[in-house]
């Protein structure tokens, strides 16, 4: 069975076209600038990366494009759109209402279109790239995905803030945590990759890029993550602040006369390690400035470091324990650096970092502790365009 990844945001879309049998990636790209200008980026698995730019008005043009240059009889991964077997969407916010990957009817789209307030700037693009697909493949069975679901296992004691109950009542304001696929497929993953029975295990996934986030999943399931209401909460990362004091912004909004909007923007936009830093969101650039003395770059690598470290001693304490912790995405993977200091703090659960492993495991899976430590550490990649497709395949299959 063929399926064809969707992962769509407001004018750019990543897709791959996954055969699940072998699991092999057949084709991948993604379209760049919809709505303004059209840039379409395409290789099929084993030949050189195609660069098209051409106008793509709305997400129809652009899915267009995709599924025409998969058919391309020169360098096409597929003889025929028939060859497509079903499309697996990734959608970020599910609310309360979806705890596991779902066929996408009527009936379901209309719900996660009233979920698009709890994430209005992902949602809707979402909806608008599973219309296209819907309009241009219209017998093809489609799947959602969603961020959201793998941390609906959260209990209450984990999910509810400390406000007027009134508003979870009226507006489900609560936690509900983001990057669920990759979670679920690194926690399953490194059950396997160290021979534990993921249903009588402790594992904490620290999911390290640009976007940040830390799981505790407790015999295969989740019961805490850092994430909220929005991908906001919790860990420092690229340009988002993570936790603060809520009186800082009020402190700030009159010094710097902003409004409401003005101040997200700067939450979400102006803070974390850039922000900190006045460099960079890209830990290549935080780390040549640090090795070349840069203090602010130093303190924004120690601060991510110790946050990282901060929630996972606390996710011990939420599973009175853990067997495994795993890194995962563009800094668990690549950054080694990141990964020593984090594991630095981590000698009361007797862990101790194998150096050369270490510093010679970039995006590949390896145990990064020593083989006396108490808990096993291990760098995982994640695949979360093969978390789809499995999903995608159960569903229709």
């Amino acid at each position: 069975m063929n399926v064809l990844v969707i992962n769509c945001g407001s004018s750019s879309l990543k897709y791959q076209l996954i055969d699940s049998e072998s699991e092999a990636v057949l084709a991948k790209g993604l379209c760049e600038r919809i709505g303004i200008d059209g840039r379409l980026v395409y290789q099929k698995t084993g030949l050189d990366k195609e660069i098209t730019e051409a106008a793509m008005p709305t997400h129809k043009q652009a899915i267009q494009m995709v599924l025409d240059a998969l058919v391309n009889p020169k360098t096409g991964a597929i003889a025929s759109l028939s060859e497509i077997d079903a499309v697996g969407h990734r959608v970020v916010h599910g609310g309360e209402k979806f705890a596991a990957s779902t066929l996408l009817t009527p009936e379901v789209l209309k719900t996660i279109e009233e979920c698009n307030d709890l994430a209005p700037l992902h949602n809707p693009a979402n909806l608008i790239g599973i219309d296209a697909c819907k309009e241009l493949m219209p017998n093809v069975p489609m799947v959602g995905v969603f961020d959201t679901a793998f941390h609906q296992t959260m209990p209450k004691k984990a999910y509810l803030y400390g406000l007027p109950h009134e508003y979870y009542e009226k507006y489900k304001v609560r936690r509900y945590g983001f990057h669920g696929t990759s979670h679920s497929f690194v926690s399953k993953r490194t059950a396997e990759f160290l021979g534990m029975d993921l249903k009588n295990s402790k594992i904490i996934v620290a999911h390290l890029g640009n976007g940040a986030s830390i799981s505790a999943v407790l015999n295969g399931e989740c019961v805490d993550t850092s994430m909220g209401l929005t991908p906001l909460e919790g860990l420092v990362m690229g340009t988002r602040s993570g936790d603060i004091d809520p009186a800082i912004m009020e402190f700030i909004a009159k010094k710097e006369n902003l409004d409401i909007e003005g101040i997200m923007n700067v939450l979400n936009k102006k803070s974390g390690v850039q922000g900190m830093s006045g460099l960079s969101s890209d830990f290549r650039d935080l780390q040549a400035g640090h090795e070349a003395g840069n203090e602010l770059a130093t303190n924004a690598i120690e601060v991510f470091s110790y946050r990282v470290a901060k929630y996972i001693g606390s996710y011990v304490a939420a599973m009175n324990g853990v067997d495994a912790i795993a890194f995962t995405a563009g800094i668990g993977e690549n950054v080694n650096l990141v990964r020593e200091k984090v594991m630095s703090y981590l000698g009361y659960l007797g862990v101790t970092v194998n150096q050369a492993v270490n510093d010679a495991t970039h995006g590949d899976e390896a145990i990064i502790s020593t083989a006396d430590s108490k808990v096993k550490v291990c760098v995982i990649p994640t695949n979360e365009e093969l978390a789809i497709a499995r999903e995608t395949v159960a569903l229709v299959k």
